[in-house]
């Protein structure tokens, strides 16, 4: 198994059923005791802001603020692409508690090390 799992979402409230799944699979694997790093591009961005991730609902899909609290309360880690934030004028300040906003250099940093899995949904 990887001792890290990277997951970029790249969908938000126009792709459901992706995005809940990649939420799913982070909070899964964090509660697994597996080191998470989430990375929120496009639409998915919205769901770093407080509130917003109560408002995205899917039938039979655990609620998105469960996920994330899944994902942080067990070590991972919340990312928003630095220029999916600028586009949308998010700032740092603007974020959950946790969450931060970093570009592709990190991400591509976070992934290419020996035991790193990631997944782009």
């Amino acid at each position: 198994m990887a001792k890290k799992l990277v997951i970029k979402v790249t969908a938000g409230a126009d792709a459901p059923e992706r995005c809940s799944q990649a939420f799913t699979v982070a909070a899964v694997a964090a509660a697994s005791g597996v080191e998470v790093s989430l990375w929120l591009t496009g639409e998915s961005t919205w769901f770093a802001l407080p509130g917003r991730a109560a408002e995205f609902e899917l039938p039979h899909a655990a609620p998105l603020p469960d996920l994330i609290d899944g994902i942080l309360t067990g070590g991972g880690q919340i990312t928003v692409c630095t220029q999916c934030a600028a586009r949308r004028e998010i700032e740092e300040k603007d974020l959950i508690e946790g969450a931060r906003i970093a570009g592709a250099q990190v991400f591509v940093s976070e992934i290419m090390p020996d035991g790193v899995q990631a997944l782009v949904y």
